[in-house]
């Protein structure tokens, strides 16, 4: 039983290397072909064989060859040629567990990581068509927010599966997180003995009564029950507690059922090539009102931020507006990967990265559910995102513990909070950024680094909060380097920002800046890409002066207004030619802000 779940190793010449698949497909592929193999009764024809699996016949050739060499399946004796699991009964029994996942999920095609993709983005193409048809279903928001709920939970059931597996390979009795009639392939897709949803399976009416009156109930009692808010029990009750199902046809969620069921994303490549199109969804969402910028950070910008703060293995990472999580995603995937160094991690040092290494908060609850989701596909099993409004928190309370060595934001601007929570800050301001901003300094860690974005008007603003707030951060923390981005950076956002990278502990000495110039405007049809930043970071790392760049010693900076302007002194700052949609845009918005102040003085009289 241990040589057939161990991990396999491969010589240089084997026939899966020549093949030309890669080390992530290498496991999965051989361990689905074992499980079918088991599923089909230990024994079988290649031709049959080859059809449940639906590989290419090279991939089926590469594997089938891997497998004999290593004696773990033999030369059948049907005609026409077949194979048969090594070693008889024993054999087919110790490949039990992996058989029953194959046998109830249907099969994608295999070969080249362009058809998974292709095949998950028809499926999410066919999702969207029917939550389209739905009343209450309007937006990409709700979009979104259905196929994640569903996601989620066709995620639990391989989880579940996983955990079931390792029990095996420790001796002991697994404990499932949800009761049988409660797993995916109980109530969404129970498969008959050919692997063909059965006949009993719920559907119309039946099916909605079920998912409404016993799963939502059901699954949102687990927050009441978890023994601790980071355990994968609490992040359910707290997911199904905070949405509801908006899909009203029965016949149509039977529908997106089977698309989902139909995904596969147990493996590193199938759970990358998914978490690719997930984000593309969140970034649709993030584009689908003027407040793009509430969802969707531009992931370029993002790995630009991760690679000038260099977050190390062992230091926290936090992010207080999480949004979706692509700042906690993008960090994770970073020093997944060695980070700036690409150095190898150890089994203890990736234990870390998954357990202790990452929180997020988040006030909203559709962004709540996104960014578990988000970080569950990007392969963080449980993530550490609290349901929070991160800015009623009393800064005063604040004790060593409660701190970060590493602050990685995107904070929602424009935006106000009540006057109670305004209390809570030393410096008082109806901008919410202005607030987070004191609260990134009041949460670092001495010698701690942040990376977050603020409107560029933060740099100039006359008030009183944004005068005083620029001397704090001068004063209390290293502001290092200052990022200026273009006007369309953020899609819909109709706001330029810069991006201000800073060290708590040592005061200014001198700022670095940068003028991010792509030589093009940027829009949804041409946005930011890592290209367009590859000079910044190369540049950032010595803070050298270019056309672009320039330093500013902080005893030239006025001590009255702390402005912290951006001031190109090779030649100013470049025009640029907005769209007349994005003119229109900033007009409407302003219209609406100028109409709400009318209204609260129109209150007043």
């Amino acid at each position: 039983m241990a040589e057939l779940l161990a991990p396999l190793t491969y010589a240089a010449d084997s026939p899966l290397r020549e093949a030309g698949l890669q080390d992530s497909q290498e496991d999965d592929l051989q361990d689905e072909f074992l499980g079918a193999l088991a599923a089909l009764g230990g024994s079988a024809g290649n031709v049959r064989l080859l059809g449940v699996l639906e590989w290419d016949v090279a991939t089926y050739d590469a594997v089938k060859a891997e497998l004999l060499s290593r004696g773990l399946i033999v030369p059948g004796r049907g005609r026409g040629g077949s194979v048969a699991l090594a070693g008889g009964e024993g054999t087919t029994a110790s490949v039990s567990a992996n058989a029953e996942r194959s046998a109830r999920r249907p099969r994608t095609a295999r070969g080249s990581s362009s058809s998974t993709a292709s095949s998950f983005e028809t499926a999410f193409r066919a999702i969207d068509d029917c939550l389209r048809k739905e009343a209450g279903c309007g937006t990409e928001l709700d979009y979104t927010e259905q196929t994640s709920w569903l996601l989620f939970l066709k995620y639990l059931d391989g989880l579940e599966d996983d955990r079931a597996a390792m029990a095996l390979l420790e001796g002991r009795t697994a404990s499932p997180i949800l009761e049988e009639s409660y797993r995916w392939n109980s109530w969404a897709a129970p498969k008959d003995g050919h692997g063909q949803l059965a006949k009993d399976a719920r559907i119309g009416d039946d099916l909605l009564k079920f998912v409404n009156n016993d799963l939502f109930p059901y699954l949102s009692g687990f927050k009441d029950r978890a023994s601790g808010s980071n355990t994968i029990e609490y992040k359910i009750g707290e997911i199904f507690g905070e949405i509801r199902n908006k899909i009203s046809n029965g016949y149509n969620l039977r529908e997106i059922i089977e698309e989902i069921d139909g995904m596969r994303f147990r493996s590193q490549a199938e759970k990358h090539e998914l978490s690719m199109l997930y984000e593309e969804k969140i970034k649709r969402m993030g584009n689908a009102g003027r407040n793009g910028g509430e969802y969707y950070t531009p992931r370029p910008l993002i790995r630009a931020i991760v690679q000038v703060v260099n977050p190390q293995i062992g230091e926290t990472v936090y992010d207080p507006a999480v949004g979706s999580a692509g700042f906690l995603c993008e960090a994770f995937e970073f020093m997944r990967k060695g980070g700036s160094t690409g150095a190898e991690l150890s089994t203890a040092d990736l234990d870390t990265l998954q357990t202790r290494t990452f929180t997020g908060k988040e006030k909203k609850s559709l962004a709540y559910v996104i960014a578990i989701m988000n970080m569950i596909l990007h392969g963080i099993e449980a993530p550490k995102i609290i349901r929070a409004n991160t800015l009623s928190e009393n800064l005063s309370d604040v004790q060593e513990r409660d701190r970060f060595d590493v602050i990685l934001a995107n904070p929602p601007f424009g935006g106000s909070e009540r006057k109670e929570v305004q209390q809570n800050f030393e410096i008082r301001s109806g901008e919410t950024a202005f607030l987070f901003l004191q609260h990134f300094i009041r949460l670092l860690r001495a010698g701690g680094r942040a990376g977050v974005v603020i409107k560029n008007t933060f740099l100039s603003n006359t008030d009183n909060a944004s005068v005083a707030l620029r001397q704090k951060l001068l004063t209390d923390c290293n502001l290092y380097t200052v990022l200026d981005c273009p006007g369309g950076t953020f899609q819909g956002a109709g706001v330029k920002t810069v991006v201000l990278f800073f060290e708590k502990g040592a005061s200014t000495r001198r700022v670095w800046f940068y003028q991010l110039d792509p030589g093009r405007n940027l829009g949804k049809t041409n946005p930011l890409n890592d290209r367009d930043l590859a000079e910044f970071v190369a540049l950032q790392k010595t803070f050298a002066d270019s056309p672009k760049s320039w330093s500013v010693g902080v005893d030239s900076i006025d001590p009255q207004s702390w402005d912290l302007s951006v001031r190109n002194p090779h030649g100013g700052e470049a025009v640029e030619l907005r769209t007349p949609q994005e003119i229109m845009a900033e007009i409407a918005t302003l219209d609406e802000e100028s109409a709400e102040v009318l209204g609260r003085i129109r209150g007043l009289l």
